[in-house]
């Protein structure tokens, strides 16, 4: 059966199938984020999305919550359906029980055992399937997946909180606060939204912090710490469980590894991360690390030997930049990341499609640094 084209019908369906999937942001790792419709003469009849991993799809979400028989109806649905066998039975299957005529895909899966595949069951077995339906928008929705399957690496979202001359601190080493509570709580937001959270020595020793997610609907990252030498005190806070998410320390592999032993009878793992003659650790094994244990993203808060690192290594995907309306000042004071750095204005990074938030009297500008993952071309399934 030949193939419709997409058209201003098709991308509002698509587009409430993307806002359903948004729902469980930061909660369906190491899967991606699915939304899904079912429409039967012009309306929806059914809704549903993936809450979280060993959960229900979002194809069979939507199909329980539909309302009637759905022989004839069309299902949108973001992300390509799953053909394979993993915590729950394919998609496709039950999509092929339901009577369903018209599937309209956003974009393809990049795992090799979906890609394309799940297209092809679903054409093969007569229905028509349309794809590419606000790709964009869908494969900037799952970008951390896409990154994470053909990169093996999360998505690394930088972020920071500066002066309007650019300072994250006094020189004093004073930074709180620099921004108000309205920033404060998108802070908190953004830890709810990613799978890990990421701190180097600097903001470890100076700032003591938590790296919890302090709102009420609020789920804790994966808390990371680079610690090369093994020399926080043990009775830093982020070492301390009052959370149910647990915390990793990357250590040196010159680390004196007796050292290990602070933790014992602690819910703290210790992970060896190779280092540099200057005793730095890979940025790379670094996100290496936090990719063996299946998270797709980390927000890194600092400090500014670590982000310089990331940054010099081109391992930043997406920046969060919150700027007050303060002044500090002072050649000491500590800007946002160090490493080495540009020569000229020329070789700089700019952010793609930049977006500016106010928020109380501080200002919010993010956007990824780049190009986003690519996806399968649409053309070729």
């Amino acid at each position: 059966m030949p193939a419709t084209q997409p058209n201003e019908r098709d991308e509002r369906f698509m587009a409430r199938a993307i806002e359903l999937a948004r729902r469980a942001t930061g909660r369906t790792r190491p899967n991606p984020l699915v939304g899904c419709v079912i429409v039967r003469d012009g309306e929806i009849v059914g809704r549903g999305f993936h809450a979280r991993a060993g959960d229900a799809h979002g194809e069979v979400a939507a199909i329980e919550d539909a309302d009637g028989d759905l022989e004839g109806c069309e299902l949108f649905v973001n992300h390509e359906p799953c053909c394979h066998y993993g915590r729950t039975p394919p998609c496709t299957d039950a999509i092929l029980d339901t009577g369903i005529e018209r599937v309209v895909v956003g974009t393809i899966d990049p795992d090799p055992r979906v890609r394309g595949k799940g297209i092809e069951t679903l054409r093969a077995a007569g229905i028509e399937v349309v794809c590419g339906v606000l790709e964009e928008e869908s494969r900037r929705l799952n970008a951390p997946f896409f990154k994470y399957i053909r990169h093996r690496l999360p998505w690394v979202a930088a972020k920071w909180a500066m002066s309007l001359d650019g300072k994250i601190a006094t020189h004093a080493g004073d930074s709180r606060w620099i921004t108000g509570e309205t920033a404060r709580r998108r802070v908190h937001r953004l830890r709810d939204h990613h799978d890990a959270i990421l701190v180097g020595t600097g903001t470890l020793l100076a700032d003591d912090p938590r790296l919890t997610c302090r709102l009420d609907d609020g789920r804790d990252p994966v808390r990371f710490v680079v610690d090369a030498a093994l020399q926080a005190p043990a009775d830093h806070r982020v070492f301390q469980h009052d959370s149910d998410a647990p915390t990793v320390v990357l250590a040196s592999e010159e680390a004196d590894h007796s050292r290990r032993d602070r933790f014992a009878g602690a819910d703290v793992d210790v992970v060896t991360v190779a280092a540099d003659d200057n005793g730095w650790l890979n940025p790379r094994g670094i996100l290496e690390a936090i990719s063996e244990r299946e998270l797709l993203s980390v927000l890194v808060e600092g400090g500014g030997t670590l982000l310089g690192s990331l940054f010099d290594a081109e391992l930043v995907d997406y920046v969060y930049g919150f700027v007050a309306p303060r002044l500090i000042g002072g050649a000491d004071a500590p800007t946002p990341f160090d490493g080495h750095g540009i020569d000229s204005m020329n070789m700089s990074r700019r952010l793609t499609d930049p977006v500016v938030e106010q928020l109380g009297d501080d200002v919010l500008i993010h956007g990824p640094v780049g190009e986003l993952p690519t996806a399968p071309d649409p053309e070729e399934v």
